[in-house]
């Protein structure tokens, strides 16, 4: 497709989205100019014999497996990148890579979809406890809350690496009546209810998911119930991102995810990834992100969910002895 300045400002204008037309007509566009300039990404619609041409509808759109993060640099044509995003692990074997191009539209993405469900940053104090994101580097989760702890504009928001400092802050900061953010990794917050014990007035508690291998994995109903108890609240908040993307979704409540109007959810059957499955049954997630402007925005996941009224749920991993489908066969081609 010819390449304008009026289509990359199109691109860049994702957080203007607000209908599902508009989703729609940004999804089909962006998705002609990746399988153009993003050269995986073109390799792999190539490989399924599909003319970009003739896809119109999203639900149309092939999904790369998320596992060519791993092995390969998705960076469309002529981008040079900023900034270099690895996903947790125990090696660089192990870790994912999102190319960055401009982080100015990863700073909007994930600054207007928290503002869409709790309000600007400035009205919060912001407590951040994510101790193996911090250790590994060059996490797209700490970016975004770093940068959210400086829009908070409060000196008490800050990062916490000992439990003892962010458990009296904690308490103190709570009931002083402020409005505060406690974001933290699943282990970390559990680590933290198993040792202290709080009647929380004025805290939004949110797990980022995970134990990072440190702790047995649990359901996330399990973990919420471990930590409703401990931390003295109704509800405990997720948030749902991974490297791999430029925006989140967020579950204020009961694990159902919100995304914002630029990120999209469809849930594939794992045995045959070209095909949806029905609302409310668990199949694997394929997100539309379409702040993922110079890298992919069509990603087929891991993750085990279901959907139910443009909220989605997450069940699980994939367990990668039951993957089917073009992923495994792509890349033995490659």
């Amino acid at each position: 497709m010819k390449i304008t300045q009026d289509i990359f400002k199109r691109f860049e204008d994702f957080v203007q989205i607000r209908s599902s037309d508009q989703f729609e007509e940004h999804a089909l566009m962006l998705f002609r100019y990746q399988a153009e300039r993003v050269d995986l990404y073109s390799a792999f619609v190539n490989f399924l014999g599909i003319d970009p041409k003739k896809i119109s509808s999203s639900k149309q759109i092939p999904f790369l497996p998320i596992e060519f993060f791993k092995t390969h640099k998705l960076l469309a044509q002529g981008q040079q990148a900023s900034l270099v995003f690895r996903s947790s692990g125990t090696g660089n074997m192990d870790r994912s890579s999102h190319y960055i191009a401009n982080p100015n539209m990863y700073r909007n993405s994930f600054t207007k979809a928290f503002e869409l469900i709790y309000g600007p940053p400035k009205d919060w104090i912001i407590l951040a406890y994510l101790p193996s994101y911090q250790e590994q580097g060059q996490s797209s989760l700490v970016y975004m809350v770093d940068e959210l702890i400086r829009l908070s504009n409060d000196r008490n928001s800050k990062f916490y690496s000992d439990r003892h400092l962010l458990a009296r802050a904690l308490k103190e900061l709570d009931s002083s009546g402020k409005k505060i953010l406690l974001i933290g990794v699943s282990f970390a917050l559990l680590e933290l209810a198993e040792k202290e014990r709080f009647q929380l007035k004025n805290t939004t508690v949110m797990e980022t998911g995970g134990m990072k291998g440190r702790r047995k994995e649990l359901i996330r109903e399990e973990l919420h119930e471990i930590l409703c108890e401990s931390f003295g609240v109704d509800q405990i908040h997720s948030e749902y991102g991974m490297t791999e993307l430029q925006s989140q979704a967020y579950a204020p409540s009961d694990g159902q995810f919100i995304t914002p109007p630029w990120m999209k959810v469809l849930i594939r059957d794992v045995y045959d990834p070209f095909h949806f499955v029905e609302e409310g049954v668990t199949g694997a997630l394929n997100i539309i992100d379409l702040a993922n402007i110079q890298s992919c925005a069509f990603i087929a996941t891991s993750d085990l969910g279901s959907l139910v009224e443009d909220r989605f749920s997450v069940l699980g991993r994939l367990d990668h002895a039951d993957i089917r489908g073009c992923n495994l066969l792509f890349n033995q081609e490659l």
